[in-house]
């Protein structure tokens, strides 16, 4: 990107959780969605990327005021269409034999099984806060018969730097994992799916170059899509592996780091390289 050569990004990738949205406040400050909404008056694509259900994800579809484009929720497994907020697609895998590894390696942990549109099957009721809309307590037979989009496990009474020890060079059958650095959270999906995998389909379908890609994130679970954009920003909260993976370090989402970093190129004056 030149500093003489006018740029901007057509394709717009961000994370919910710790790059939109404070953790801390559970809030979208009103300069992202201020920012957000910039860039899709600029015609840029922005794309909703993050590990939230589709149930967690619409409430900030309608916060944002997205009524367009594609939105990728638990980790590139499920795309929705903003307009319609009906999913275009979905990918699975067999839970049962993830519950049964997982288990082993955290005992006590308590899972959830993301039922698409309708709320989680869950092995015992999570914080209200944490999973979004209906839970169902069921046994594990149950839990695993399907397959499913995501699978949680929550290990109550650890750290993620725990969790991360005890899961370091493990594999789970026919899937890959992520952990969250605010809670004690193994998301699992299918084998191959990622953020980055998700939106280099959607790149191609929409015909943009990779060049033209911007993604910003703070989690584990954003590295493969930092890796693969264009021009990529880590929040300046996020891990030392995540902003290694990232063009880029912004400010903190406390700070509104995203909002600096789009107004170089949405703010309606001249854009910069």
């Amino acid at each position: 990107m030149s500093q003489t050569t006018p740029w901007k990004p057509r394709l717009v990738a961000l994370d919910v959780d710790g790059t939109m949205l404070d953790p801390a406040t559970q809030t979208l400050s009103e300069g992202v969605r201020a920012a957000v909404r910039r860039a899709v008056d600029a015609g840029c694509h922005v794309v909703v990327s993050t590990g939230r259900s589709m149930l967690g994800t619409l409430p900030v579809l309608d916060e944002l005021g997205l009524s367009a484009g594609a939105v990728l929720c638990s980790n590139g497994a499920v795309r929705l269409d903003a307009a319609t907020r009906e999913t275009v697609s979905v990918e699975t895998f067999d839970p049962a034999p993830v519950y049964t590894r997982l288990s082993s390696l955290l005992p006590g942990a308590q899972f959830a099984a993301e039922q698409l549109g309708t709320g989680s099957l869950v092995t015992s009721w999570f914080p209200e806060t944490h999973l979004h809309g209906p839970q169902q307590p069921v046994d594990v037979a149950e839990l695993t018969e399907r397959p499913v989009p995501r699978l949680i496990a929550h290990w109550a009474g650890h750290t993620p730097e725990e969790v991360a020890e005890v899961l370091d060079g493990v594999s789970l059958p026919g899937s890959v994992y992520t952990i969250d650095q605010y809670a004690t959270w193994v998301t699992v999906v299918p084998d191959g799916v990622t953020k980055g995998a998700a939106l280099e389909k959607l790149r191609a379908e929409l015909g943009i170059a990779i060049e033209d890609t911007f993604a910003a994130g703070d989690g584990d679970n954003d590295i493969q899509m930092l890796q693969w954009a264009g021009h990529s920003v880590a929040m300046g909260q996020a891990q030392p592996e995540v902003r290694t993976a990232a063009t880029e370090v912004a400010a903190d989402v406390a700070a509104d780091g995203l909002v600096t970093v789009l107004d170089r190129w949405f703010s309606g004056g001249t854009p910069s390289g």
